[in-house]
């Protein structure tokens, strides 16, 4: 059963009488997705420190946005770096900035957040290319800013978890980039969208297949790329030897079963991964924290395996 909290907001919702993105301009979409996330979410709470700072990627200047936690002594920090929500097309450094600010006082590290490229200005693999070129200029710069290059998670939320997920393997691929550990927050994993929870859930629920397809159209151009792994990481021949890993899902979510597969078959190839789902919720909750009380726990969750991962080594 829904949890009744997500059904309120549902409601409130449909009585608003809001078209859903795919019916809408992608200005306008961003725009009502921004307001969204100030309805949702709790106050951004106090941190130490909010810098806004740049990468060089390989098509040009990357925004970050840096927070340090409350509290911090002037040891170097483990660093999340975090790939926000928004289906490859709306989110940016803002709509995410609650969460990050959370995850950082909470988890006890300085999180990096990235202002990838979005679709359709700039398609697929726009934002893949900026995401991995943030994450080596963060390790590369870490010691400059205050952080402990060998302690660096990367995570995201949606289309941010599925950017968190390929970032890993490409990490390890390319050998020069370790990453401690990955924080998925009901991860996009296959661009096909076969699974049978996009069927249980593609109407009625907070991401109708609709706007999944207008998203995925936005992003991606060639349908043929849905089979490249850095669309759909659940796609790649190779999952060992990837960093530990939490998956997180919602029961009422169209991308559930696709991001429980990527945690079996994480955990299949040898990898240490835990799978939590939250049953009663809908895609989006963790981040609808003034409406929904289990975001509350959902953050708890994510920042408490965040400190255990990047704890400094005994």
């Amino acid at each position: 059963m829904l949890h009744p909290q997500a059904r309120a907001l549902l409601d409130l919702m449909d009585q608003s009488g809001l078209p859903p993105a795919h019916e809408l301009s992608v200005p306008e979409a961003r725009a009502f997705f921004r307001e969204r996330v100030r309805v949702v979410q709790s106050p951004p709470p106090a941190v130490a420190e909010v810098r806004n700072l740049t990468a060089d990627g390989p098509d040009g200047v990357i925004p970050l946005r840096y927070y340090r936690p409350l509290g911090a002594s002037g040891a170097a920090l483990p660093i999340l770096v975090y790939y926000h929500g928004g289906g490859w097309v709306l989110g940016d450094l803002d709509t995410h900035d609650a969460m990050c600010r959370e995850l950082a006082n909470r988890a006890g590290c300085a999180v990096v957040a990235v202002d990838y490229r979005r679709g359709p200005e700039h398609r697929f693999p726009a934002a893949v290319i900026d995401c991995i070129a943030a994450a080596r200029w963060v390790h590369e710069h870490a010691a400059e800013i205050g952080l402990d290059a060998s302690r660096l998670a990367v995570g995201g939320d949606s289309a941010g978890g599925n950017l968190a997920a390929v970032v890993s393997i490409a990490a390890r691929d390319g050998g020069e980039l370790p990453i401690a550990f990955q924080l998925l927050i009901y991860p996009a994993t296959d661009m096909h969208c076969t699974a049978p929870s996009h069927a249980e859930n593609g109407q009625g629920y907070m991401l109708p297949r609709e706007t999944l397809a207008w998203f995925i159209r936005h992003y991606i151009a060639d349908p043929v790329q849905y089979a490249d792994w850095r669309a759909s990481p659940l796609l790649h021949p190779d999952l060992s030897r990837l960093p530990p890993a939490l998956v997180l899902t919602a029961g009422f979510d169209p991308l559930r079963d696709e991001a429980a597969a990527y945690a079996k078959r994480l955990t299949a190839t040898g990898n240490r991964a835990s799978y939590v789902l939250f049953a009663r919720q809908m895609h989006g909750f963790v981040s609808m924290s003034r409406l929904i009380d289990e975001a509350e726990t959902a953050i708890a969750l994510c920042a408490t395996e965040l400190r255990r991962a990047l704890r400094p080594a005994a």
